[in-house]
């Protein structure tokens, strides 16, 4: 099976995982990968990156001139990709920038003027409403038109897609899996002196942005109700809410319980998570209509609970978008706002260590059974078999 992807995400090499279990599956299986040669993520890795070729046996990644280096729904491939696509004869092109992007509409053109006969597959987060104007309405009935197969991240993203007029077939799945290998159970008994936590005191994390969507006041809340027994709040990451949190803890009075983590780089997160007695995410949705697109929030996946999942610790999270799917019935899921349905699920995994451990026993099953690479690799693998039949 010849595989072509296409994504500005594989810039990041740590992405490809998926793509490359992919590639090992079957002998019989070659993986494409197609990246802009240049790419800026803006934010904080605002700088440009430069995307060079390589190989590894029947997994390849190939930088292809692009047009426009930070939007997504804009970015286009020059004009070498042609040559690129007659000599693959892909039998599947996956692009993975959504369902108005320029480049999708690019490969499926291609796709047609070439006589590949490939299916065409696309991903996409996007799980809001949205009501779009011509000319963008009319690039998107194009793209689904010429769709064979979607992959959604989350549940409410083929909803929406579904309310716009796609009827093909669809798969479930998040994007990148988790690292079995690196997500893992580690003890960290230096790293929790360093911290200045006691052996009994309970540990309640969270890693992510410090946003307000994310219901970081409301696990602040929660806290404080907890306040006469044993615990901390560590907070691994950075955001404009920082300031917020601060006031409030000393407001609420349980500043000396918080630990605040600077964002650290991606290798060293299994080892504060694994300092967790629960991972909270307490996501809340958050809704701002416009006329052209929508503007608003809801939780697409949260992939910081498979990786806590895999680390064996258990997770608790609101109901805002996809987090209950995530979780299923390996953890702990509470109305997102409901201060008093968070405190209890803290409360319930302080009291009963018997319950913690069984979340944390089903978490890590879960995780491995459907969100690490190869799991993930393997999903899509039979969900191109269902496209090609």
């Amino acid at each position: 099976m010849r595989i072509l992807v296409a994504s500005h995400t594989y810039i990041v090499d740590l992405n490809c995982e998926k793509l490359r279990a992919l590639a090992r599956l079957e002998s019989d299986i070659e993986v494409t990968v197609v990246v802009p040669r240049y790419w800026r993520p803006g934010g904080v890795q605002n700088k440009l990156m430069e995307t060079q070729p390589h190989q590894e046996g029947s997994f390849r990644v190939v930088p292809i001139s692009n047009f426009s280096q930070n939007n997504q729904g804009l970015l286009t491939f020059g004009a070498e990709i042609i040559p690129l696509l007659r000599q693959l004869r892909p039998q599947i092109i996956q692009v993975e920038q959504g369902a108005k992007a320029l480049s999708y509409a690019q490969l499926i053109t291609l796709n047609r003027l070439l006589g590949l006969k490939a299916k065409n597959v696309f991903f996409t987060w996007w799980n809001l409403p949205y009501n779009l104007k011509f000319p963008v309405s009319w690039l998107e009935a194009y793209n689904l038109r010429h769709t064979h197969g979607l992959i959604a991240g989350n549940q409410d993203g083929v909803s929406v897609l579904r309310q716009h007029g796609y009827q093909g077939l669809v798969k479930v799945m998040p994007q990148l899996g988790v690292d079995k290998n690196r997500f893992c159970p580690q003890p960290q008994p230096e790293l929790k002196r360093q911290l200045g936590i006691k052996p009994d005191e309970f540990v309640v994390g969270f890693v992510g942005r410090f946003v307000e969507e994310k219901g970081l006041l409301n696990l602040g809340k929660a806290l404080a109700i907890l306040q006469g027994r044993p615990w901390k709040w560590l907070l691994l990451g950075r955001g404009p809410l920082e300031s917020v949190l601060r006031a409030k803890a000393v407001e609420w009075g349980i500043q000396e319980q918080m630990i605040f983590v600077e964002s650290v780089p991606h290798e060293e997160v299994p080892r504060y998570i694994n300092l967790m007695n629960t991972l909270v995410l307490p996501s809340e949705t958050n809704y701002q209509f416009k006329t052209l697109t929508a503007r608003g929030w809801k939780e697409q996946f949260g992939h910081v609970l498979i990786e806590a999942m895999a680390s064996q610790v258990p997770v608790i999270g609101s109901d805002s978008g996809e987090i209950p799917h995530v979780i299923a019935d390996a953890g702990l899921v509470f109305p997102e706002g409901d201060v008093a349905a968070l405190c209890n699920c803290l409360v319930s995994l302080m009291e009963q260590p018997e319950l913690a451990k069984k979340l944390a026993d089903l978490g890590y099953q879960r995780a491995m059974s459907q969100y690490t690479n190869l799991a993930l690799a393997r999903q899509q693998l039979d969900f191109y078999r269902q496209l090609l039949g």
